[in-house]
């Protein structure tokens, strides 16, 4: 008997566990190939299939089928950031009204809507829409064949399916989020000045004072890396998926778990480099 094989019979809890990560080891580094191609493959797929990602384009933004009745990705992330920033406003009033500092609202707002708040909402908002609807039908074409299909056609299948969608994200979510923020921001002045009474004067003004240009612009910087983060992993799981329908179920849960965490890590990541050490405000003085 060799060794391995003796190390298996007499230990085989410790086997399985080293099984296991150097399985998700490999994982990792078939997931750091397919995102390096797809980056490659975003040029050509500029070049060669403009208007596959011109249609790409208008599909997210307004979405398909049923998704198209309520106005697709936009109305979804709009709505969903504005009810966050009217609970912002909501909580920020009646949180600093304990100290007798409501007046900061407006403050609070402009901090909290432009750093945390509308990243990752519409995040979330992108890798539930966008993001499943591409894990979905990259799935449904590699369980039905079709992408091999592509493949006996020569027609390259990552520039076609991966680099055009990813292009699309990167592309849509600029006025994606542009909406966003703006939801945000209207929300939060709405309830503070609307629900709660404070005077317009009084949220304008601090809103204005600390709403920062580079941190909206950091923003938009920060909405773009989130893209570009969830639609490669939700194009690697529907590219890669098998088993059938239920394998495409079970890629399409695995996507977006995983983008959920790559959102949440995006804001983490970014707003240590931004804000870590200076805060880039001073509220005295």
């Amino acid at each position: 008997m060799s060794a391995s094989v003796i190390i298996q019979s007499r230990f085989p809890r410790v086997t399985r566990r080293v099984r296991r990560f150097s399985n998700s080891f490999d994982e990792l580094g078939k997931q750091a190939v397919f995102y390096g191609r797809a980056v490659g493959s975003m040029p050509r797929a500029l070049t060669h299939y403009r208007t596959e990602t011109i249609r790409l384009i208008a599909e997210i933004s307004m979405g398909t089928g049923a998704l198209a009745v309520i106005g697709g990705t936009v109305v979804i992330v709009g709505f969903l950031t504005l009810f966050s920033g009217a609970t912002i406003a909501v909580q920020g009033y009646s949180s600093l009204g304990n100290i007798g500092v409501e007046a900061l609202t407006g403050f609070f707002a402009a901090f909290l809507n432009v750093r945390i708040a509308a990243p990752v909402i519409s995040g979330i908002g992108l890798a539930a829409t966008i993001g499943a609807g591409s894990t979905a039908q990259l799935g449904a074409m590699r369980v039905a064949e079709e992408i091999d299909a592509l493949e006996s056609m020569a027609i390259r299948p990552m520039p076609y399916l991966v680099g055009t969608r990813v292009l699309a994200g990167m592309i849509a979510i600029v006025p994606l989020y542009s909406l966003a923020v703006i939801a945000s921001f209207i929300a939060s002045r709405f309830a503070t000045v609307v629900i709660y009474g404070q005077s317009a004067g009084v949220y304008d003004h601090y809103f204005s004072t600390f709403l920062i240009p580079s941190d909206i612009l950091w923003s938009f910087v920060q909405a773009i890396v989130m893209a570009l983060a969830v639609m490669m992993i939700h194009t690697y799981y529907g590219f890669t998926a098998k088993g059938g329908p239920v394998g495409v179920g079970i890629a399409v849960g695995n996507a977006v778990r995983t983008s959920l965490v790559a959102v949440v890590s995006v804001t983490l990541l970014i707003s240590l480099a931004l804000y870590g050490t200076s805060g880039n405000f001073n509220l005295s003085g």
